[in-house]
């Protein structure tokens, strides 16, 4: 069976011939692109500048050398335009970071410098306008610039929180007709996250990609409006539902079932230890829309549908499957309630476990090699059992992730297989 086979047996609960990888194929399961230099250093593979594939955390392209020496199952369409707005193709430009790594850029990848030395990113690349992230120069990726207008209630407009969210163009659509061919062509599954589709994502309210973000773009203040102004966020649900769904049918027609996955959205629900909300106030101010956006797939495409949430959510996980979600992710095995063995047993035939083969704030980044195959061979006796998972680890692989701690990594997935 190839890459494609093994992925489809594992997301319809079936036990595969062994586990599926990702790594690498969304902006919630990429490596960083200083780590991704280093592999290619391990597997003695030609050094060349890394293709930076998301600017926002850094994230580098895994490349099909890289790709076939780890033996990744995933590939990801990507989509025109990344989150600052420009294109994010070729052609492209090198660019030193602050670290001393040459990398590739896309053309509209300009940064300045504040009078602390930290890296100032753009809208669309346009340095003439405010700044919508930084990188502070001890850092390794970017964070946003809150650009948050003073609200006033009465001058509210849905439609200022929906600039993200239009309908998607003929240009697009032809793009995304090469890129998901590219990637289908492979022989591996294929995930995209579609522009237009992307529901109730928090990741997008800073308005990273607008020269004069509008409504809410505070982070803290969005989620304090579900609360205050609950109206207002059902209401721009409703129309990123009507807005969605047209695009899907749109998208479909384009691409048809060569998608295998798709990212739905990446709104977070719980942090280290506890929740943003209550699962009630799940059920009245999100589950409605994502079930609508959910059923539309289910009724219309082969595709399964990916929930990203970080954080305690193991009390989500009921609503995410009655809201039609089939994959978690990234399965956060060091938060509160995140047990292996107890989420595998509530939810593992309903839900598709991706991510959560090894602990990306402790242990891989600061354990010893010993410690994270023990880990990964616990987690992928636990999660693989009848199907339903997908081997990523918590979140993205950041930089300064000791390389062998990685490599043990992969050894023990290989260990797992064989057995």
């Amino acid at each position: 069976m190839n890459s494609r086979e093994q992925f489809l047996k594992t997301v319809n609960h079936k036990q595969p011939d062994r586990v599926v990888i990702d790594l690498g194929a969304t902006p919630v399961t990429g490596i960083h692109v200083q780590t991704i230099s280093k592999l290619r250093r391990h597997f003695g593979l030609q050094r060349k500048p890394i293709r930076v594939i998301e600017p926002f955390q850094m994230l580098g392209e895994v490349g099909w050398e890289l790709i076939d020496s780890i033996g990744i199952d995933v590939i990801g369409a990507w989509g025109k335009n990344n989150m600052f707005g420009f294109h994010n193709h070729a052609p492209y430009k090198e660019w030193k970071t602050p670290w001393g790594q040459r990398v590739m850029v896309p053309l509209n990848f300009n940064v300045t410098k504040d009078e602390n030395g930290d890296l100032l990113m753009y809208p669309e690349g346009d340095t003439s306008v405010a700044p919508s992230a930084k990188m502070p120069k001890a850092s390794y990726f970017f964070d946003a610039i809150i650009r948050q207008e003073p609200i006033v209630e009465e001058e509210l407009n849905v439609e200022d929180n929906l600039e993200e969210f239009g309908l998607i163009s003929d240009e697009d659509l032809e793009h995304w007709r090469t890129e998901v061919d590219k990637a289908y062509f492979s022989g591996k599954a294929v995930i995209a996250a579609f522009g237009g589709t992307a529901l109730g994502d928090i990741a997008l309210v800073p308005g990273l990609n607008l020269k004069e973000p509008k409504g809410i773009r505070d982070v803290t203040e969005w989620y304090m409006s579900t609360i205050m102004r609950p109206d207002y966020v059902k209401s721009m649900f409703e129309r990123e539902v009507e807005i969605a769904i047209e695009n899907l049918k749109r998208i479909f027609a384009v691409v048809g079932n060569k998608v295998n996955a798709m990212f739905i959205c990446g709104t977070d629900f719980g942090t280290q230890d506890s929740t943003f909300c209550a699962p009630e106030q799940f059920d009245e101010m999100w589950l409605p829309y994502y079930k609508k956006v959910n059923d539309w797939i289910h009724e219309n495409t082969q595709w399964k549908t990916f929930k990203h949430s970080c954080g305690a959510v193991e009390n989500f996980m009921d609503g995410f499957i009655r809201a039609g979600f089939d994959i978690i992710n990234p399965v956060q095995i060091s938060a509160t309630g995140m047990d292996p063995a107890k989420l595998k047993q509530k939810y593992g035939r309903d839900l598709v476990f991706w991510g959560g083969g090894v602990d990306t704030q402790h242990v891989l980044p600061f354990g010893k090699p010993k410690e994270v195959r023990e880990q990964v061979l616990r987690t992928c006796d636990i999660f693989s059992k009848d199907g339903g998972f997908v081997f990523n680890t918590v979140h993205n692989i950041q930089a300064n992730v000791p390389v062998e701690n990685i490599v043990a990594m992969l050894e023990a997935i290989k260990e797992f297989n064989g057995r």
